[in-house]
């Protein structure tokens, strides 16, 4: 059946930048950078095929933003030196020449390092759940360190020279990755930040240093440059998480990111249940939720392959954008065969298991294990 008359196949006019249709690439970590964080041949492979594959934006894997404590895992990219620009621009070009924008995301793991014994935070809570194989990660996280203010300035740094380094590299903007437990979603977690300083105690305080880092950086790149913000309830190591509050405390943050006048704000739903971890008590949901308070265009995320629930989503405005990821890393020309009706290569748990490495995908891809499906 052609589903060209999908609501994810509207092409979309945003500021200077005109999308083919409503599909983004989700970020998605791929333990394949060379060992000091430069982008290799295989992600220039990686990145390019979504693009081919008809995806009209890329998001990337989160590059670390400082050598002192912001690495999640090894074999990830950075993005902290002229060199590590350089490198990523050959997937930049690639992704850019075939139809799609690719956005950089800044990430800072804070307490979720996969590898470091030690760790900074906004406080000394130690991580729920166990660090991820498919990671490099084995055991318990450790016990953070607590941020001291000048921990934090060096982080909000990173964050603005990092910016700096995508936009030499050819980026179309970043995201400021705020969601999935890792450092700025720690600060924004009453559980994780038990702060009583100008960091900590409340959510006008608790999203500080985001809102500091977002002025930073638009100080400092050009004005077409995109900047954006990824933000979620559940965490890597405890996907049901849910705030507290529900609906009160995802009105609080965006109205706080509000203030910042992001670009875009993508909602991650980490478990891919959009429904079930995504909607609150009074109907609402943090996507729709970020679109009328915000008005920024915003990317919605949680199993939006599923063409039913991702017509939904679009045509009840609860999202401009729908960001996907297992479907996409099994078959990056999934939008091709949504648009034509035939059939994607379906993702299974051993593409990114025992290993989440591009090269492991491929081979898991191009054996017959997956043959059963």
């Amino acid at each position: 059946m052609n589903t060209n008359n999908h609501p994810i196949f509207q092409p979309l006019q945003w500021l200077e930048h005109p999308l083919k249709n409503r599909l983004a690439v989700a970020p998605m970590s791929r333990v394949s950078a060379s060992a000091d964080g430069l982008a290799t041949a295989d992600m220039v492979d990686y990145y390019t095929q979504f693009a081919k594959g008809g995806f009209s934006m890329v998001i990337t894997e989160g590059n670390y933003t400082d050598e002192i404590a912001s690495k999640g895992y090894c074999h990830q990219p950075g993005l902290i030196s002229p060199a590590h620009a350089a490198a990523w621009q050959p997937a930049v070009t690639q992704v850019k020449a075939n139809g799609a924008l690719i956005i950089a995301q800044l990430m800072h793991a804070g307490a979720l390092s996969q590898y470091a014994g030690e760790t900074l935070a906004p406080s000394a809570v130690q991580p729920t759940g166990v660090k991820m194989v498919q990671y490099g990660g084995t055991g318990a996280y450790p016990f953070p360190q607590a941020m001291s203010q000048e921990d934090i300035d060096i982080a909000k740094n990173g964050f603005v020279s990092a910016a700096k380094m995508a936009v030499l590299a050819g980026f179309d903007g970043v995201e400021l990755h705020a969601a999935n437990g890792y450092l700025l979603d720690q600060f924004l977690t009453p559980e994780l930040n038990v702060r009583n300083d100008q960091y900590g105690g409340n959510t006008h305080n608790r999203f500080r240093i985001i809102a500091e880092i977002m002025q930073a950086i638009r100080a400092i790149v050009p004005a077409h440059f995109l900047v954006g913000i990824r933000l979620s309830e559940g965490k890597v190591n405890d996907l049901k998480y849910r705030w507290t509050a529900g609906a009160t405390m995802a009105i609080e943050i965006l109205e706080e990111v509000r203030n910042t006048a992001p670009d875009f704000i993508h909602i991650a739903v980490q478990s891919g249940e959009w429904e079930r971890d995504s909607f609150y008590a009074d109907g609402t949901n943090y996507a729709a939720l970020a679109k009328q308070i915000t008005g920024a265009i915003v990317i919605a995320n949680g199993g939006m392959h599923q063409l039913t629930r991702a017509a939904r989503v679009i045509s009840e405005s609860h999202a401009d954008l729908l960001a996907i990821g297992k479907a996409a890393l099994a078959d990056p020309a999934w939008p091709l065969h949504a648009l034509n009706g035939t059939t994607a290569l379906p993702f299974h748990p051993d593409m990114l298991w025992p290993e989440a490495t591009i090269q492991h995908t491929q081979k898991v891809i191009q054996s017959n294990t997956l043959i059963s499906l």
